[in-house]
């Protein structure tokens, strides 16, 4: 950049000229004011990341990767979204995964001078195979890292979608898909990690829980694909056995056990009354959506 200045996430923002003189709840109300201002331009941009959500259903659902590229906080944001998946949505951590520019020591402790390195963004790039999708995040979407990393994901015909809150006219050419949430200058001028990361986290919460709930992994709005790895999942998942199969708890723990774990095959034996493997293939014929599987679509 000639002008890093010249970019919208590192002006000043005007409701903040005095900042240092504010009290200090004064400082937390116009923090919080202003990181509903970016949820707000994140909502404004709903068509897109629905697309955004559909290619990544449509990865997922041939087989194919997602990759989360980022640097700093916005590729911290990246590894948050990949790594909640798995228990979340029972995806194979292979499925969606997440590079930072640094390694993965960066996701602790900040190496700032690694977004600036072209060619570590296109070796994280270089794995990517037809199918596979790149979801590139900068807040600026001029970091040199992510700026490698779409151009040889393109080169190798990969598609790809740039997450950042610059204005749509000031973004490079280098995606497929484009999420321009413009989300304006901060209240600490140039810290993107504050409304600039909370509008991207929420438009990665929704890009992958929509393409979840497209995937089937979501039965009403319920989290059937979860993977009881602790205490409290495993009490989740009892519970909603409990409520999608209308069963009491000691039902629900039995079904639970004697399905090793699967809750959606434990709601179709609950709600068919069938046993394992019927339920097993009546939900592999069904693609693995609850409510197919159950004959009771809308």
């Amino acid at each position: 950049m000639d002008s890093w200045g010249a970019l919208s996430t590192e002006a000043s923002n005007p409701a903040s000229e005095a900042l240092d003189t504010l009290a200090t709840e004064d400082v937390v109300a116009l923090l919080l004011e202003e990181d509903r201002r970016g949820l707000e331009a994140t909502l404004r941009c709903r068509e897109d990341i629905a697309r955004a959500a559909t290619w990544v259903a449509e990865a997922l659902g041939a087989g194919g990767r997602v990759v989360f590229a980022g640097a700093g906080t916005s590729g911290r944001l990246g590894v948050l979204e990949a790594a909640e998946c798995p228990p979340t949505f029972g995806t194979d951590p292979e499925q969606i995964r997440a590079v930072i520019a640094g390694g993965p020591e960066a996701v602790f402790a900040a190496r700032e001078g690694a977004e600036d390195v072209h060619a570590d963004g296109a070796k994280a790039a270089e794995d990517l195979s037809q199918g596979d999708l790149l979801i590139a995040v900068s807040a600026s979407s001029v970091t040199p890292f992510i700026l490698g990393a779409l151009e040889t994901a393109r080169t190798h015909g990969i598609r790809t979608i740039l997450v950042t809150c610059a204005p749509s006219e000031d973004i490079p050419d280098g995606a497929d898909l484009v999420l321009a949430l413009d989300t304006g200058p901060e209240v600490l001028t140039g810290s993107t990690r504050l409304k600039a990361g909370s509008a991207t986290k929420a438009a990665l919460n929704a890009i992958t829980t929509a393409a979840m709930v497209r995937l089937g992994k979501v039965y009403g709005n319920l989290m059937v694909d979860l993977r009881p790895g602790s205490a409290k999942l495993r009490d989740r998942a009892l519970r909603i056995i409990e409520a999608a199969g209308a069963v009491s708890r000691e039902e629900a723990e039995e079904l639970y056990e004697a399905s090793d774990g699967e809750v959606k095959t434990a709601i179709v034996m609950a709600s068919c009354a069938l046993g394992v493997e019927p339920s097993r293939e009546r939900l592999r014929t069904a693609g693995g959506h609850v409510r197919k599987a159950l004959g009771n679509e809308s």
